[in-house]
């Protein structure tokens, strides 16, 4: 039997479209999620499983009473700004939030003694591949602010376990996609720049057409090629990392994609069936340090955490993702 503080995880983010789903998921594993948000973009009423704590990660006071009150024995952290566009324009805030903020909550763990940290990271590390599909020891070349600052917390947390005994699961993301398939939450973002909602959007008649950013790209139809993962399969990993820390594991790194790629033209096609609307496309210029093709090997998730995903289709992704923006939303301030 687990005691108050086993199950109490702090989840830093976790009124976010990923940290909501990880919260969810907690909830379900007889976990107590502590939702630690200050709410710039996350929603209150995605918090549903746990208590929300209001706080900023740079802030220690705010750490030091979320600590104080709760004594997480892990913490999962995916509070951080997650724009390309935007790191490219603003780098010093990223660096300031996703660096800095990230230094703040590591030195909360160090001083009320939580040693297990789930780190949400992503794709953005590796850069342009060499190779392909991606392993979790391919070079590491961000080509943009974003993907740095993710690095920067991955070396961290070595240098952090070195020094003071902390264990870590990073988790590698490749493009986070879907919705709950209960339909309690999912994607609202302010501005919304994933592929998927922007070409349900298109549908919906909430903007005319969807912009594709590069038409000559050396794949099958020559738009960019991504590796989907569903939400909720994303969430479960993290349940699963929190359980390999507390069974005392070492620290490990691990891909999270479905190792299939699909092209822009094939979302929109997908997107088309999906709802039976036509989808207007805009034919635009590529954006530097966009890479072609990005394909995750998630085989070691599978392998050493277990991890099977129940959503790898990406019709059924794109089909939770128009239920939610159909029929969810509208529920999002209930309960």
């Amino acid at each position: 039997m687990q005691n108050l503080q086993e199950m109490n995880i702090l989840v830093t983010g976790g009124a976010g479209f990923v940290g909501s789903h990880v919260c969810k998921a907690l909830a379900r594993s007889g976990y107590r999620p502590i939702a630690f948000d200050n709410l710039e973009r996350g929603h209150d009423w995605a918090v549903k499983w746990g208590p929300l704590e209001r706080g900023d990660l740079r802030l220690e006071s705010d750490l030091r009473r979320v600590f104080e009150a709760w004594r997480p024995s892990a913490v999962i952290h995916l509070a951080a700004y997650a724009y390309v566009g935007e790191s490219v324009i603003d780098p010093v805030r990223y660096y300031d939030n996703n660096v800095g903020g990230t230094a703040k909550l590591l030195a909360a763990c160090a001083a009320f003694g939580c040693r297990q940290i789930v780190l949400s990271s992503s794709c953005a590390t590796y850069g342009v591949p060499d190779r392909l599909p991606l392993k979790e020891d391919d070079v590491q070349r961000p080509v943009n602010p974003y993907g740095y600052t993710k690095l920067v917390a991955e070396r961290m947390l070595g240098d952090i376990q070195a020094a003071y005994g902390i264990e870590h699961v990073s988790l590698r993301y490749f493009n986070a996609a879907g919705a709950d398939p209960d339909g309690e939450l999912g994607e609202v973002h302010e501005p919304e720049t994933h592929l998927i909602p922007l070409v349900l959007f298109a549908a919906m008649g909430r903007q005319p057409s969807i912009k594709i950013f590069g038409t000559d790209y050396p794949t099958k139809d020559g738009t960019c090629v991504r590796d989907y993962v569903h939400v909720s399969d994303l969430a479960d990993a993290h349940v699963a990392a929190v359980r390999w820390l507390a069974a005392a594991k070492s620290s490990v790194t691990f891909n999270l994609g479905n190792g299939q790629g699909y092209s822009v033209a094939d979302v929109v096609r997908t997107s088309e069936k999906v709802t039976a609307l036509p989808i207007r496309t805009e034919m635009c210029p590529a954006r530097p340090g966009d890479p072609p093709t990005l394909i995750s090997d998630s085989s070691k998730a599978r392998e050493v955490l277990g991890w099977r995903p129940k959503f790898p289709d990406l019709e059924q992704q794109i089909e939770h993702a128009w239920q939610w923006f159909r029929t969810g939303m509208s529920k999002m301030h209930a309960g």
